[in-house]
C-alpha cells in the first residue's frame, strides 16, 4: 500500500541578521544577512516534510502535535520534530519511498548547501541519500519571496508499507 502526502511552510524574515549568522534550512545552517521569525527554529524545510508525512499517515499537520502556542517548543530544533514524525511512520509500519522538497526563496541561495541538506535529511528520515530531492526555485521577483520578505518549502513523500520482516515490499 502507498500513501502521499504533501506538505508546505512559509516563515518570515527579520530585518536583523541572525545571532550566528545563519538560520536553518533542510537541517543545516545556511548563512543569511537575515534571521527568521519563528516559534521553533524556523526550519521552513523541515516544517514542511512533518506536514508531508502526518499528511500522508492522516494525521492532521504539525501544529497539532507542537503546537506554537506550547512554551516547550519554544527555540525547539526542527530535527526533533521530524525525529518525532519518523517515529510514526515507523510505528504505522511505512516506509519513505522517496521525498522531494522545493525551497522557494529569492535569498539565501540553496546550491552551495544541497548536497549537505540531502545527507542531513536522509539521516533524520532513516533513508540513502537517493531518496531524497532537493531544489530550489525563485518566485522572479514576485509575491513575499520575491520581496525577499520570507522563504517557503513545498515537500511531497511517498510512503510504502513495509512487510512483517520490515523488508521493503
Amino acid at each position: 500500500m502507498f500513501r502521499i502526502g504533501q506538505g508546505y511552510d512559509v516563515h518570515r524574515f527579520t530585518e536583523q541578521p541572525p545571532t550566528n549568522g545563519a538560520i536553518k534550512i533542510g537541517g543545516i545552517d545556511v548563512a543569511s544577512n537575515r534571521d527568521i521569525l519563528a516559534h521553533s527554529d524556523g526550519d521552513v524545510v523541515l516544517h514542511a516534510v512533518c506536514d508531508a508525512l502526518l499528511g500522508a499517515l492522516a494525521l492532521g499537520d504539525i501544529g497539532l502535535f507542537f503546537p506554537d502556542t506550547d512554551p516547550a517548543f519554544k527555540n525547539k530544533d526542527s530535527a526533533w520534530f521530524v525525529q518525532q514524525v519518523i517515529a510514526k511512520v515507523h510505528e504505522a509500519n511505512y516506509l519513505i519511498s522517496n521525498i522531494d522538497i522545493t525551497i522557494i526563496a529569492e535569498t539565501p541561495k540553496i546550491k552551495p548547501y544541497r548536497e549537505e541538506m540531502i545527507s542531513r535529511l536522509s539521516t533524520l528520515l532513516t533513508v540513502d541519500n537517493d531518496q531524497v530531492s532537493v531544489k530550489a526555485t525563485t518566485t522572479e521577483k514576485l509575491g513575499f519571496t520575491g520581496r525577499q520578505e520570507g522563504i517557503a518549502a513545498q515537500v511531497i513523500v511517498l510512503l510504502h508499507k513495509q512487510d512483517l520482516d520490515g523488508l521493503k515490499k
